[in-house]
């Protein structure tokens, strides 16, 4: 079992920036697809970003394109979130996910249960 950690968070005003940061262990590969996914007031879980291990490859909800940034440490196992231009509807509770192997293809993330471990979850807060 992966666990995983989670820190950042907090509370920014609207144009603000914060950076999310979730550290991985016990991944028994090198191969695994980590992420965030935020569940606002009143909606269900969705995802915001991904990225593949090997080769770095990055998938993004269109909500956050061009705003948000995933990228990972060396060693694989540390996933960071940079959030920039924060708009009020961002605020939620921000989760990090893990499952070995690849990542799911965008359009299977929201309906299929791809990711095997989950944080505890961090509050992102923008006010306006």
């Amino acid at each position: 079992q992966v666990e995983l950690v989670e820190s950042g968070g907090g509370s920014v005003q609207a144009g603000g920036s914060l950076t999310l940061s979730c550290t991985a262990s016990g991944f028994t590969s090198r191969s695994h697809c980590m992420g965030w996914f935020r569940q606002r007031p009143g909606q269900e879980r969705d995802w915001v970003a991904y990225i593949y291990s090997l080769g770095g490859t990055t998938y993004y909800a269109d909500s956050v394109k061009g705003r948000f940034t995933i990228s990972q440490d060396g060693a694989y196992t540390t996933v960071d979130l940079q959030m920039n231009s924060l708009k009020s509807e961002d605020t939620g509770m921000y989760t990090c996910a893990a499952t070995e192997g690849g990542c799911p293809p965008p359009a299977l993330v929201q309906t299929t249960p791809w990711f095997s471990d989950w944080g505890q979850g961090t509050q992102v807060t923008v006010s306006s």
